[in-house]
């Protein structure tokens, strides 16, 4: 997630070629174990978390089939994590591997790739009352910190009054937002300031195993929150501050032993983690040991090949490099190695500036003769994604397929030029911005050979990597078209409409500067439901209503790809986060 000055934006600007590499929400998953023997994306189908039981919530852990225990599993990536301390973490594949060590109110339970909401540190996912505005959790028993002192809800309310605090603007910003009723954190800030202006009434602890939640306004998506790392407990006695972010308490399985950031990261088992209080996490691994810094190609071979460690390597953060795809493909062998999964919270599209291409007619055209194929062919082919054809994704609450614009995968531009005849100006000429790289230089091609034969001329804009985002997201950008990403915080529709499209967003959450009346009226309405399958239901209702506006064309259900070694067991796409789950992993070599 990028951060912003004032609410969070839940469109990612990306390079088309991060929709093959980004990893930060994903569904649909190889076997634990497995790689796919076809590299194409399967038929588009709905992948949602549901919410468990109090008895879903009881642990142990569902076990694997063939799980051992003992060994070491050796984690290589790129890079090192920019934040450990679980109130400034807001990237997706580091929630997967902070699962390790941390545990939050709730969390996702994965059984045969699919996932259901529980309780984590809770008994169940909460229970709800005065019509979505005060929610309750109690804490199971038997749950304790790494020095084997228990968790209490005192530290569970003091690690999220935290979030109000200087230093974690970075991090989400819905417990502050929600429990002060504010539309923004810089606000909610103003009327509470973090752990040192006391407690917060909104937040009760009549006990220690109860914390009851009272928001202004109903929240019917709390339990999906709740399981944001931001949810986590922290002690006051080891909040180290910034210190926290290198080595933090751990509740679950494994501690840290040792980090140095952007080198090397060591767990070792937590002698006081309970596998009867965890219906989550697993402790099969001894140790896990991650090293950063290695190029993704080097690491992939090494794996695929099984030299030095890779055969009891995986890696977390970076996607199988193109160079390999034909590779992986022709062998068997390597091919099993590839976990490939949906990224299933995201869709990518193409964005349109509708303050700028201001005739839903253009937009439409555009829709219509956008070559889906030819660009997925730049990017890699099928292991991109699939074509889609909805504004939010499959692994959504609700979702409905439908396509408001029915084109061929390469396009058709009969039916574009049918709807430019329909503008009410001509249009000659759009420009399109896009991160400068061989990939987008070719992609950038594509796109200007298919709006050449509707008769536009697409000026392109390649921009620094660097400074693309800033550069496409401010209002005044002189930019009609780029490639973005559009996600939800958790997989319910209530982060996507309501945080990317209503007219009052700023431009880093509304970039494409939306602006339907209806619309932000129907928004505003939707945000007074209090019941969580009502308030999913509507919006995905308008967001066809949104769609008839063409304000983006949608583009593909992104894939991921990532290798594990040979002696590595359990290895899956974790259906919300997006990565290899490192919780899940066993050596099967053991």
């Amino acid at each position: 997630m990028l951060s912003k000055p004032s609410h969070r934006p839940r469109t990612v600007a990306v390079p088309a070629i991060a929709v093959v590499a980004a990893t930060l929400l994903c569904s649909c998953s190889a076997g634990a174990g497995k790689g796919g023997d076809d590299p194409a994306p399967k038929e588009t189908a709905p992948l949602t978390a549901a919410l468990g039981t109090a008895k879903d919530s009881t642990g142990p852990a569902p076990a694997i089939d063939g799980a051992r225990k003992g060994g070491t599993i050796h984690i290589a990536n790129p890079t090192g994590y920019a934040h450990l301390d679980p109130q400034k973490i807001y990237a997706g594949e580091t929630y997967n591997t902070s699962l390790l060590w941390g545990r939050q109110l709730t969390q996702y339970q994965v059984v045969d790739g699919k996932p259901t909401l529980v309780g984590d540190l809770a008994t169940d996912t909460g229970t709800s009352s005065d019509g979505g505005r005060t929610w309750t959790y109690r804490l199971k028993d038997g749950i304790a910190w790494e020095d084997g002192k228990p968790v209490t809800a005192q530290q569970v309310k003091y690690g999220i009054q935290r979030t109000f605090a200087p230093g974690f603007e970075l991090g989400p910003t819905y417990w502050p937002e929600w429990l002060t009723g504010s539309p923004d954190r810089t606000a909610a800030v103003k009327k509470y300031g973090g752990p040192k202006d006391g407690d917060l009434d909104a937040i009760e602890t009549p006990d220690d195993k109860t914390i009851v939640f009272h928001f202004p306004k109903p929240q019917a998506d709390v339990p999906y929150m709740a399981a944001q790392s931001s949810s986590s407990p922290v002690r006051e006695d080891r909040d180290t501050g910034t210190g926290y972010d290198i080595k933090p308490l751990a509740t679950g399985p494994y501690r840290i032993v040792e980090h140095r950031q952007n080198q090397h990261l060591t767990l070792e088992r937590n002698p006081h983690w309970k596998p009867e209080t965890d219906s989550i996490r697993h402790q099969y691994a001894d140790r896990f040991e991650f090293t950063f810094g290695k190029k993704a190609l080097n690491t992939s071979q090494e794996i695929l090949a099984g030299r030095g460690d890779g055969a009891s390597s995986v890696t977390t953060r970076a996607d199988l490099p193109p160079e390999l795809f034909r590779e992986t493909e022709r062998d068997p062998a390597k091919r099993k190695l590839v976990v490939s999964g949906r990224q299933g919270a995201y869709v990518n599209d193409l964005y349109i500036k509708n303050s700028r291409v201001t005739d839903p007619e253009v937009r439409k055209a555009i829709a219509y003769l956008f070559p889906r194929q030819q660009a997925r062919q730049v990017m890699g082919g099928p292991r991109a994604g699939e074509f889609a054809t909805t504004l939010s994704s499959p692994a959504v609450a609700g979702w409905k397929k439908y396509d408001l614009f029915p084109a061929p995968p390469t396009g058709d531009i009969a039916k574009a030029k049918e709807h430019l005849a329909k503008a009410r100006k001509p249009v000659t000429k759009l420009t399109y911005a896009y991160e400068s790289d061989p990939v987008q230089d070719r992609l950038a091609q594509v796109l200007v050979d298919a709006f050449d034969k509707a008769g536009i001329t697409l000026v392109t804009k390649p921009l620094d990597p660097a400074s693309f985002t800033h550069q496409v997201f401010r209002g005044p950008a002189p930019y009609d078209l780029w490639l973005s990403t559009n996600s939800v915080d958790w997989p319910t529709p209530s982060t996507l409409l309501p945080d990317g499209y209503h007219s009052k967003l700023d431009a880093l959450s509304n970039g494409i500067r939306y602006n339907n009346p209806a619309v932000d009226r129907e928004l505003e309405r939707i945000e007074k439901i209090g019941d969580a399958r009502q308030k999913a239901a509507a919006l995905i209702d308008l967001e066809q209503v949104v769609m008839k506006d063409a304000p983006v064309v949608p583009f593909l259900y992104p894939h991921v790809s990532q290798v594990r070694g040979e002696n590595i067991g359990g290895a899956f796409i974790h259906p919300i986060y997006g990565s290899i789950s490192a919780a899940w992993l066993y050596r099967a070599d053991s």
